[in-house]
């Protein structure tokens, strides 16, 4: 990122305007358009969504946690915020319907 003078680069009622609320200091100015959340671009994300959504059923099919953490590698901790979120999610589903 790059400092640039506000006079050189802005119209003068811009710059008039900005130099109502702030006077003689730094101003980041955020560029337009939004990057993409961590894993949308490659997809990442969706498969994790996909991975949890299996482990959970699985779960509800009968696997144990140990199973679960053995079959993904996953420490049990892991596996168990997995259920507790998948189960949460669901509940809040159902309720919406």
């Amino acid at each position: 990122m790059q400092y640039k003078n506000g006079k050189e680069v802005l119209p003068d009622r811009l710059l008039d305007e900005i130099q109502n609320y702030i006077q003689g200091e730094l101003l980041y100015i955020p560029k337009k358009e939004q990057r993409a959340g961590w894993g949308e671009v490659n997809g990442s994300r969706h498969q994790i969504a996909s991975r949890n959504r299996e482990i959970y059923q699985l779960y509800v099919n009968g696997y144990t946690m140990g199973q679960l953490e053995r079959k993904y590698n996953l420490a049990l901790d892991s596996i168990r915020k997995i259920i507790y979120k998948m189960r949460e999610n669901e509940k809040i589903n159902r309720r919406s319907i």
